[in-house]
């Protein structure tokens, strides 16, 4: 299948130059669990060049009903490297990377990315995450979901751990469509900002449905 064919509608959308200088682009994900297939998927399906996915666990059955990558057969297998292997066999214009590894054992230095996309479920993580961004002067994008509801934002500036109180709390259940939106929010300011169109930066989205069932996005400009 040629290139030019597979992306034909977001060369309609993007243009053709725009398509092609996403080829260029070096994206990392950390964590491929619920949030990380869904971004890994629509970003590896876009025509970004080179993707590297971090995640030292395995998949498992409790988690199945939200990370669409992976199926019954991964049980016990490594996130990344199943992620790796799903995303190479649907887009073969993507160099794929895997690194079944914690953040902190990760070799960054060596390596230099146009974008840090978080889908962790982890605040402190998040904090590595933001210190490491600003160290190598890399923008990154923030994700989070609990229940019916979830967070995105576009870092830039601001530091997270000045934004957010860093806890140990532990979310109690997750709705997976929620998973799939949040994860297609950070997967489209991704794509928006890699192909060079406009995004809000420093600017926190929060999506929820509330105890009626009415859905609703409410914004935020961080803190300067």
């Amino acid at each position: 299948m040629e290139n030019e064919l597979y992306f034909k509608r977001q060369i309609e959308l993007l243009g053709k130059e725009s398509q092609a200088s996403l080829y260029s682009k070096r994206v990392l994900i950390v964590g491929c669990g619920g949030l990380g297939c869904s971004v890994a998927i629509a970003i590896g399906s876009s025509g970004i060049g080179h993707l590297d996915l971090i995640d030292f666990d395995e998949v498992s059955a409790h988690n199945l009903h939200r990370q669409i990558a992976f199926n019954i057969d991964n049980i016990g297998k490594n996130k990344s490297l199943v992620l790796k292997e799903f995303l190479l066999s649907r887009s073969p214009f993507t160099k794929v990377n895997n690194y079944p590894i914690s953040l902190a054992d990760f070799s960054y230095n060596d390596k230099k990315y146009d974008l840090i996309i978080d889908a962790t479920d982890n605040l402190e993580t998040r904090v590595f995450i933001d210190r490491l961004a600003k160290k190598h002067n890399t923008l990154w994008i923030y994700g989070t979901v609990e229940a019916f509801h979830g967070q995105v934002c576009f870092f830039e500036n601001n530091s997270f751990e000045d934004i957010f109180q860093i806890s140990e709390h532990k979310v109690k259940g997750i709705a997976a469509p929620m998973v799939m939106q949040i994860a297609s929010l950070e997967a489209n300011l991704a794509i928006r900002y890699l192909s060079g169109l406009p995004i809000k930066k420093d600017y926190l989205y929060y999506c929820c449905f509330d105890n009626y069932g009415e859905y609703s996005i409410q914004k935020f400009a961080l803190p300067k």
